[in-house]
């Protein structure tokens, strides 16, 4: 069988140019490292309870690819990066919201360290257009909320093909994961879980490749399906029968 990451190994990655070398830099995954897996962890742990479930064929990719996923909560882009096996994390890189995070230096400086960030351009304008494919093409992992914007009641949006789209352009696999208990522990609006530190819990899926000649638009409604039912899958495994959230509300 040809491995998810064959494809990428034979195109070849690119070397980064300069202003996007820091993105693979090793002491700077050194430092990301204390900063997600010991104080980040340290900090979650004091607030929720969290949960991982990683299938054997994520920790066997090699190379950049797609992570997809729900978007609950500002807590969402850091505990998928500290539930992700370290040697697929390293690199994983994030895109945020340039008009938000960027412009302020306290934010810019927690994503871009915590979260090895890009900015991410809204209302129209193309500065940082091309970032992420640039990136992958660098062999970067990349984090993508495919639902634009952090859920307001709980229940998951319909998936933007952009991501599908940038796998497709790019031939990476798309790493597919669903965040369980995030809106009910931190729903838009609070600025910290709420207290009893609630369950949440990150589900990864099996990578996924696009079909022979699968257009964007159908391969994201695939990855989005494959989301909803990872979430539906281990609902009441994390938040127990009576949990609130999509699977009662969809």
């Amino acid at each position: 069988m040809i491995s998810l990451s064959a494809r990428s190994r034979g195109q070849g990655w690119e070397k980064p140019p300069p202003e996007l070398a820091k993105f693979r830099s090793r002491w700077r995954a050194n430092v990301r490292f204390v900063l997600q897996r010991v104080i980040f962890r340290a900090v979650v742990n004091s607030a929720v309870t969290p949960s991982a479930t990683v299938p054997r064929r994520v920790r066997s990719v090699r190379g950049p690819f797609v992570l997809v996923a729900n978007h609950t909560s500002h807590v969402d882009g850091p505990l998928l990066a500290m539930s992700m096996p370290w040697t697929q994390a390293r690199y994983l890189s994030t895109g945020v919201a340039a008009d938000y995070w960027f412009d302020h230096w306290p934010r810019r400086v927690f994503v871009r360290w915590m979260m090895n960030a890009f900015p991410i351009d809204r209302g129209g304008s193309r500065k940082h257009s091309g970032t992420s494919r640039r990136l992958l093409r660098s062999g970067v992992p990349i984090l993508v909320f495919p639902e634009g914007g952090r859920q307001k009641t709980g229940v998951m949006a319909e998936f933007k093909p952009g991501a599908a789209a940038l796998a497709i352009g790019v031939g990476v696999p798309v790493v597919p994961a669903a965040i369980i208990g995030g809106h009910e522990a931190m729903p838009k609006g609070r600025s910290w879980p709420k207290p009893g530190r609630p369950p949440v819990g990150v589900v990864f899926g099996e990578p996924m490749i696009s079909y022979e000649g699968e257009s964007a638009v159908d391969y994201s409604a695939r990855i989005q399906q494959r989301v909803k039912e990872l979430y539906d899958e281990y609902h009441d495994e994390i938040l127990g029968p009576g949990g609130s959230g999509e699977k009662e509300s969809a």
